[in-house]
């Protein structure tokens, strides 16, 4: 089934329930990802999808971070459940060996042997991890690969 699919399904069934939460950030996700299309010119395919999802969960996070910095306690819980419902959407995240071995695959798929090579190892990398993984942290770990 798909990402889109899925999204409208459980938007029916938070209606049903009643679930104002689950609705609202199932309404918020299926809209960022109608204006992505719009934005792109493309189809929503369960990739735009989950990029779209990460995105959301990632700006989230950032939210938690400064609400709770800034002493709004009752922000940051209901910025937290909704990255909940949002990361139910998102495959399951990798673990940190599956990580380290798709960065050791990666290295030795390019043959990269410096920092100059980053950038091919990450276009191999982010199609096989997108969604999964923080990209961020991700490349902080090829860097530290590369440069041992």
């Amino acid at each position: 089934m798909s990402l889109l699919i899925q999204l409208n399904d459980e938007m029916k069934v938070a209606m049903r329930a009643k679930d104002k939460l689950r609705l609202g950030v199932i309404r918020m996700a299926l809209s960022a990802v109608k204006q992505a299309e719009i934005d792109h010119n493309t189809e929503a395919t369960d990739d735009n999808v989950i990029a779209v999802l990460t995105k959301m969960v990632k700006q989230r996070k950032e939210s938690i971070k400064m609400f709770s910095e800034g002493g709004r306690d009752e922000l940051a819980e209901k910025e937290a459940a909704e990255v909940i419902a949002l990361e139910f959407f998102l495959p399951q995240p990798l673990s940190h060996t599956e990580i380290n071995e798709l960065i050791a695959n990666a290295i030795n798929e390019t043959g990269a042997s410096s920092m100059a090579d980053m950038g091919k190892v990450m276009a191999v990398l982010k199609p096989l991890m997108q969604g999964k993984a923080d990209m961020g942290a991700v490349s902080g770990q090829v860097r530290a690969a590369l440069n041992a």
